[in-house]
C-alpha cells in the first residue's frame, strides 16, 4: 500500500476531535468571515442558511462523522505535501483533499442550478475546510498523520501535537469564540488585500513554511506557557486570515 494510502486509513481510525479547529477555532473563522462580507454576500448567505450563523455551521462537517453516510468526505480535511514539495508535485489523494474540495465547492457555488439543500450543503464544507486549510498541520508532511503520531504533553498531560494546534492553543484562552473573533478581527486594509491574493494551492503553501517553527525539538516534550506565548502570534494570523479569506471567497462568489 502506498504511503498516501496508509495515511488516509490511519486518520479514518482517529477520534473525531482531531480532524479539524476544535469547535471555538472554526466559530471564530465564521465569525470574522461574517463582518466582511459585501452586502450581497450577506444576502445571499442569510438566504442559504436561513437562521443559522455562518458560525454556528461551521462546525457542521466534524458534527457529522459518525455518520458513516459522510465517509467518502473524511479526507477532504487535509492534505500532504512533503518538504521540498508543492501541491502541484505532491501524491494526490484519490478521494480527495482540502484544496481539492475548496476549489470543488467554490465552482459548485457560481453554479445557478444548484438546489438549495445542495448550496447549503457546499456552503458549510466551504466555510468548514478554509477553516481547516489555515490550520497548519492540516498540511501534513506525510511521515507523522499531520502531528497526530508526534505525541507531546500539554501541560504535563500526555497528547499529541496536532491536538495542541486543533483546541488546547485556542481552548487555553478560556474565551468564547464572539470575544476572540472580536480580539483578532482589526486586519488592515493591506493585509486584507495581501492576504486576499493567490490560489488555495498557494494558501495550503504557506503552511508548509510554517512547520519548522510548529514541531517542537523532540517528542514527548512538555509544552506550557513558553510554547503557547511562541505559538500564539501565529495562531492569532491564521484564525484571522482564515475569516478573511472565507469573507474574500463569498464575496467573489456571490458580487
Amino acid at each position: 500500500m502506498k504511503p498516501l494510502k496508509i495515511l488516509a486509513v490511519a486518520l479514518l481510525l482517529q477520534p473525531a476531535t482531531v480532524l479539524g479547529w476544535g469547535q471555538t477555532g472554526h466559530r471564530v473563522v465564521g465569525e470574522i468571515a461574517a463582518q466582511h462580507l459585501s452586502r450581497k454576500a450577506r444576502k445571499a448567505v442569510q438566504r442559504i442558511l436561513g437562521p443559522a450563523s455562518m458560525a454556528m455551521v461551521s462546525t457542521w462537517m466534524d458534527d457529522i462523522k459518525s455518520d458513516h453516510a459522510y465517509d467518502h468526505m473524511r479526507d477532504w480535511h487535509w492534505v500532504t505535501i512533503p518538504d521540498g514539495s508543492t501541491y502541484a508535485t505532491a501524491e494526490k489523494n484519490p478521494n480527495g483533499d482540502v484544496v481539492e474540495a475548496i476549489e470543488r465547492m467554490v465552482e459548485a457555488l457560481k453554479s445557478d442550478t444548484l438546489t438549495p439543500a445542495h448550496q447549503a450543503f457546499c456552503l458549510k464544507v466551504l466555510i468548514h475546510l478554509v477553516g481547516d486549510l489555515h490550520q497548519p498541520l492540516h498540511v501534513g508532511k506525510g511521515d507523522d498523520r499531520g502531528g497526530n503520531s508526534f505525541q507531546v504533553q500539554w501541560f504535563k498531560k500526555g497528547t499529541n501535537l496536532h491536538h495542541v494546534w486543533d483546541e488546547s492553543l485556542v481552548d487555553g484562552t478560556k474565551l468564547s469564540y464572539t470575544e476572540l473573533a472580536h480580539s483578532l478581527d482589526h486586519a488592515s486594509k493591506e493585509q486584507i488585500h495581501a492576504w486576499s491574493q493567490g490560489t488555495i494551492a498557494d494558501w495550503a503553501q504557506e503552511n508548509v513554511g510554517y512547520r519548522a517553527r510548529i514541531y517542537p525539538k523532540e517528542r514527548g516534550l512538555n509544552l506550557s506557557y513558553e510554547y503557547r506565548y511562541e505559538q500564539w502570534p501565529l495562531m492569532e494570523q491564521q484564525l484571522l486570515k482564515a475569516g478573511i479569506r472565507l469573507a474574500g471567497l463569498l464575496n467573489s462568489i456571490y458580487g
